[in-house]
């Protein structure tokens, strides 16, 4: 009995070691001193502070450089922020720029894309895009992979840091250019496309002729309470928790987050949600689960004001590109439905697009219908050919 019961204590042993160890590993990779430059008293929001080559996972017949800009945070401070520039190999000038707004990969420094294994994860028709002679200008967003912390969900941080990053490109040297410019963004990223359009006076100088939103997140409070009690939808709880409260000063951290489970809530958020690392974020979603991120309802006083404030709503200068996947659980095809309706009444020109029997990420998966429409309605905006309009959306 005692030979068993030092057995099941050793047993315990490397368990609890091997869950120490887990932890440990799934923490975000410390991103390098390219990130790390100091950022210039006299920059300029869109200045361009470092560039080098870029060679990971880059499509053969392509170069890329990944990139270290000025920009401005929402509250109008001046941020660093890195991305990636990428083009076919030996074009000279180029027939447009997409600009690229990624998904969540996390809030804290080493979740930017430039950072991570694959820095193209998810982007639709990557291979088509360049072969249609257009340049690639994707942003990682300020504080991803540089300092200060990512204002999650914040649409006016994410939209300078986009129109920054294509003022940033045209400075490098190596790289082709083109005038027109088209954002594409997927899921948060569509959010931050949908800003990008709202915001595009942060930028005279870019000529920003379309924004396309795929699965994107719009109404941020209808979202949020769609999903808020899956394991996904805990993750992105706690990553927007904890991003408002350190963004807004009105938004007190202790008054939403549920007693007793807040250094889960914060450890969460500390992780970025891409790879096996996202294993450990969901288990601790599930031990969070029997309780639940918030304390009180999310929709209520500052958090929920700030995340109004924050669903880009408003007179679009531009035509839009709205797709969705009928069966995604993670931004649900009801909302999204309801959230463009109201779109289309306040007069946006919308092209939209339903696809059967694809979910959040198979959507922008290699294959997916989706992209035979996309280039089209690209191409379409770079030749200055009138919009498309699908509005209004019938109900269903």
């Amino acid at each position: 009995m005692a030979r068993l019961g030092r057995w099941i204590a050793g047993g315990l042993l490397v368990v609890l070691v091997a869950a120490v160890v887990g932890w440990r590993l799934a923490a975000p990779a410390a991103p390098d001193a390219f990130y790390r430059k100091a950022l210039p008293a006299a920059a300029k929001p869109g200045d361009l502070l470092a560039a080098e080559p870029f060679t990971r996972n880059v499509p053969s017949g392509a170069r890329a450089w990944r990139i270290l800009y000025a920009t401005t945070r929402a509250d109008g401070s001046p941020a660093a922020a890195s991305g990636v520039v990428m083009a076919r190999a030996g074009l000279g000038e180029a027939a447009g720029v997409v600009a690229w707004a990624h998904g969540t990969t996390g809030i804290v420094a080493g979740c930017a894309p430039s950072v991570l294994p694959n820095a193209f994860g998810y982007v639709p028709a990557l291979p088509a895009l360049l072969a249609e002679n257009w340049v690639y200008v994707a942003t990682d967003y300020a504080g991803l992979g540089t300092e200060g912390g990512h204002a999650y969900l914040v649409g006016e941080d994410a939209a300078r840091g986009v129109l920054d990053a294509v003022r940033a490109a045209r400075q490098l040297s190596e790289a082709p250019k083109a005038a027109r410019v088209v954002v594409w963004g997927h899921s948060q990223g569509g959010g931050s496309a949908l800003w990008t359009a709202l915001r595009a006076s942060h930028a005279p100088d870019v000529a920003l002729v379309g924004a396309a939103a795929l699965a994107p997140a719009g109404d941020l409070p209808g979202l949020l309470a769609a999903v808020r009690d899956t394991a996904f939808g805990r993750i992105i709880s706690a990553y927007a928790l904890v991003a408002y409260a350190r963004v807004y000063p009105d938004v007190g951290f202790s008054d939403y987050a549920m007693p007793g489970v807040g250094w889960l809530i914060r450890d969460m958020a500390s992780r970025c949600i891409v790879g096996w690392p996202t294993l450990a974020s969901i288990v601790q979603s599930h031990l969070i689960a029997p309780f639940g991120v918030f304390a009180r309802d999310p929709a209520a006083g500052a958090l929920g004001r700030r995340m109004v404030e924050n669903t880009p709503r408003g007179a679009f200068p531009i035509p839009l590109f709205v797709a969705q996947g009928d069966a995604d659980d993670l931004v649900p095809p009801s909302v999204q439905r309801r959230y463009v309706s109201g779109l289309c009444e306040a007069g946006a020109t919308i092209r939209y697009r339903a696809y059967a029997g694809r979910d959040h990420l198979s959507l922008v998966m290699p294959g997916s219908p989706l992209d035979s429409d996309l280039l089209a309605w690209t191409r379409g905006r770079f030749a200055a050919a009138a919009a498309p309009n699908d509005c209004p959306i019938p109900a269903r």
